[in-house]
């Protein structure tokens, strides 16, 4: 067979193959055929060197046609990187002399030298794309990755910014991802707070996180970051956050606010107290250790100390909605619902129709007959502008709850767990589905939730209430029926209603979700 082929027409063949295996994803096959025919290709050129010329032009026109030796090499190193053999895929990349190498096999190389912690290698490969093809975005961000000044990335640029129209903005986005990479600890600290005060907790978490991972010693806004893994249940990360703090400086007020937000979260309130008040001795500015001892007052009773606390951190940050949250929350708790409604609807003007001062002001109309409508309405506008804000998901199920809409329920809470999963949702949705006697699901919920949140006292509370109801003993069965009789499906989700109610007091206190 190898003497129907010219040896051109064999290099050419074995190419091809190795071409087909690597569509296959049979790496290691393709490598071995892009060898054979690299090995085909030199024993060619040497017999084309050694051969006279014959003067015969038809052959020039097949050589021209032979698939690149520069591009089989490139075939082989994608070969080696899906098999993860990073060190012979740079081996077979470098084998290439520098003047040959085309733009994707210097992009190529530059990230796989970044990736074996080669930066200068890496560096150079990615500043070789750019004099080839000034515009690649990926190779400038590699260099901006690799803490290459924005202004040097900026001037290899230069030349085609001011010759081609309409290129004003890449300085600007060359500046703004110079930013980024700059690893600026108080930038993404900055943006932390943002995604705070914004209601998205998620963000806001991986932001404070990143900024003390790039700064261990990071002090400033470890009161908030605290507070928040405190909510999702994660006592023992905050535990360690304080513990942490307290070994950089107790003499700030954020490792004290720390350790408030663990006792607050195990119901401790008399030790959050004193720490959310040793806080305040440090920094009268502290609206985090504001927030903490007003919560910690109001559910300890004394709810008027708690108004002062909470007027004090509106007074130090106006345009923060936790502080307006938390004395609305004392008004309601002390039956001022017209001071409520009050507060409620300056907030709403103050700050403007966004989900969270509609599900604030709708939690207020929830508290009077008269405006359930309302309550109604404002809630569908709030999740018509977030559909998966917790705390107008929950007050929707609570307004459901009540007119005994509970497939609607179900529902609404389905969607909102769609993209993500929060411990308070599982729960109430275990609920709702205890109503309708999916018992069965009901549990899977309770221990979802559990999952989430260890300490979640309501959800174990449904989950033993429902193991017990599944595995009644013979002395008790017909008191359980009895029992099951008299209280009705209603019984159940009134449970429902004041868990809602009940996670609202606690989890409304200092931000927002």
């Amino acid at each position: 067979l190898s003497q129907l082929f010219s040896p051109s027409q064999k290099y050419q063949l074995l190419v091809y193959h190795a071409d087909s295996l690597f569509h296959d994803k049979e790496y290691r096959n393709a490598v071995s055929k892009y060898t054979m025919a690299l090995q085909q290709k030199k024993a060619l050129s040497k017999t084309s060197k050694v051969r006279p010329s014959t003067g015969n032009s038809a052959s020039t026109p097949q050589s021209q046609c032979l698939p690149s030796e520069i591009e089989v090499k490139y075939k082989m190193a994608e070969c080696y990187t899906m098999l993860k053999l990073d060190k012979d895929a740079i081996a077979v990349l470098d084998g290439i002399p520098s003047r040959q190498r085309t733009p994707k096999i210097n992009m190529m190389l530059a990230n796989l030298y970044r990736k074996a912690g080669q930066e200068r290698p890496s560096v150079t490969s990615y500043k070789e794309v750019l004099r080839q093809c000034p515009l690649a975005l990926d190779a400038i961000l590699g260099l901006l990755s690799l803490s290459v000044k924005g202004a040097e990335v900026a001037s290899m640029t230069m030349n085609v910014i001011q010759t081609v129209p309409n290129l004003d903005w890449l300085s600007v986005w060359i500046k703004a991802y110079a930013f980024v990479h700059t690893d600026n600890v108080d930038l993404l600290g900055s943006l932390a707070d943002l995604y705070f005060r914004a209601g998205d907790s998620k963000n806001s978490v991986l932001k404070f996180e990143q900024a003390q991972m790039l700064d261990p010693y990071l002090i400033k806004g470890m009161d908030v970051y605290g507070y928040l893994l405190a909510r999702e249940g994660r006592l023992e990360d905050v535990e360690n956050l304080g513990c942490r703090l307290f070994n950089i400086s107790d003499q700030h007020a954020e490792p004290w606010v720390v350790s408030g937000c663990h006792s607050f979260y195990s119901k401790r309130y008399s030790r959050a107290l004193y720490l959310g008040a040793k806080a305040i001795q440090l920094n009268s500015n502290s609206v985090q250790a504001l927030l903490l001892k007003g919560a910690a007052l109001r559910n300890m009773g004394r709810v008027q100390e708690a108004i002062i606390h909470f007027r004090e951190a509106i007074r130090l940050a106006p345009c923060r909605l936790d502080c307006y949250e938390g004395l609305i929350e004392c008004y309601l708790a002390s039956n001022s619902i017209r001071e409520a409604m009050v507060m409620a609807n300056n907030v709403y003007k103050t700050l403007g129709a966004n989900a969270q001062t509609l599900t604030l002001l709708a939690t207020v109309c929830l508290e009077d007959p008269v405006t359930q409508e309302k309550a109604k309405t404002l809630l569908d506008k709030a999740l018509a502008q977030r559909p998966d804000y917790v705390k107008a998901v929950v007050k929707k199920a609570e307004l459901l709850s009540r007119e005994q809409k509970y497939e609607d329920g179900i529902a609404l809470l389905r969607n909102a767990l769609a993209n993500q999963s929060d411990c308070v949702l599982h729960r109430i949705l275990g609920d709702f589905l205890v109503a309708v006697n999916e018992y069965q699901e009901a549990m899977d919920q309770y221990s979802i939730a559990l999952s989430l949140d260890p300490n979640d006292q309501k959800s174990l509370e449904g989950m033993q209430k429902m193991e017990k109801e599944e595995s009644p003993t013979d002395a008790t069965q017909e008191e359980d029926v009895d029992d099951m009789e008299g209280s009705g499906e209603e019984g159940d989700l009134e449970g429902s209603d004041s868990e809602a109610a009940q996670w609202a007091d606690q989890e409304q206190w200092f931000g927002m979700q």
